[in-house]
């Protein structure tokens, strides 16, 4: 009787020791899928105080230029000269860039044209070529 109590309570060691195993892995799981959880939470809670101060400094940036601080005229009239040699550059940067387009332009038509007369002077050769056999 005492030789198959010893193989019944091996088999119940071992099985608490598998069930103690299991628990553990359960419980480590369990806490790393918690603590994933809450890092998302406090993500999303940073995202969302991000956008706030965004939306907050966006709000600031559209009162401040609505309500225009008062300058002294030797500061408006700076404001003013830069303002209009910022259009002037801007202007000019305008006009180069239709000038680039156009130029281009006519270089691609100007090569498709040579091409093209390369081609037909090709053709014509050929066509003599056949017109003499």
């Amino acid at each position: 009787m005492a030789a198959e109590l010893i193989p019944d309570q091996i088999f119940m060691l071992i099985l608490v020791i598998i069930l103690a195993v299991v628990v553990i892995i359960v419980v480590s799981q369990w806490k790393k899928v918690s603590q994933s959880n809450n890092t998302l939470k406090l993500m999303e809670k940073e995202i969302e105080l991000k956008k706030i101060a965004m939306v907050e400094k966006d709000l600031e940036n559209k009162r401040i230029m609505e309500n225009p601080i008062q300058l002294p005229e030797e500061q408006q009239a700076q404001l003013t000269q830069i303002r209009d040699s910022t259009a002037e550059v801007m202007s000019n940067v305008g006009y180069l860039h239709s000038e680039i387009n156009e130029r281009l332009a006519r270089l691609e038509a100007q090569t498709e044209l040579k091409k093209l007369e390369k081609m037909l002077k090709e053709i014509e050769e050929k066509e003599k070529k056949l017109n003499k056999k």
